[in-house]
């Protein structure tokens, strides 16, 4: 089955980061996805974590290779997707639980359209928003 959107995340050495980044996918109010994790060489036990995480999830899949970088690793997860669409996620960012309902429900709604990003807002380590840092 073709899942709508195919979210893409590589990752290298952002273990502190995995879980929020991975629970705020997971947490989707769209759950029609597949979600595409590249461990890009990991040193810091991500890879280890990921693992764990792919286990628990079957909606992820984990690709393991040598540290080549981020476009290489970015690539490979494209190559992969199957979605209808294409979600990019880094391991360091969280998605607000309704991101990928609304850019899809856009996108069908604007056919004419064949991209969309979202706001920003900065957080601190903590979890805090940075006050005068929010780009949109």
């Amino acid at each position: 089955m073709t899942p709508t959107v195919s979210i893409i995340m590589p990752v290298y050495n952002c273990r502190a980061y995995l879980d929020d980044a991975i629970e705020s996918v997971l947490e989707q109010t769209l759950d029609d996805f597949e979600f595409i994790v590249v461990d890009d060489g990991s040193t810091d036990g991500s890879r280890e974590r990921l693992a764990e995480w792919e286990q628990k999830d079957s909606r992820i899949r984990l690709l393991v290779r040598s540290h080549l970088g981020v476009t290489r690793a970015l690539n490979e997860a494209l190559f992969s997707a199957r979605g209808i669409f294409v979600g990019r996620m880094d391991a360091d960012d969280i998605s607000e639980p309704d991101r990928l309902r609304r850019q899809v429900v856009f996108l069908h709604e604007n056919p004419d359209i064949v991209a969309v990003g979202t706001a920003t807002l900065f957080i601190d380590e903590d979890g805090l928003p940075e006050i005068g840092r929010a780009h949109v």
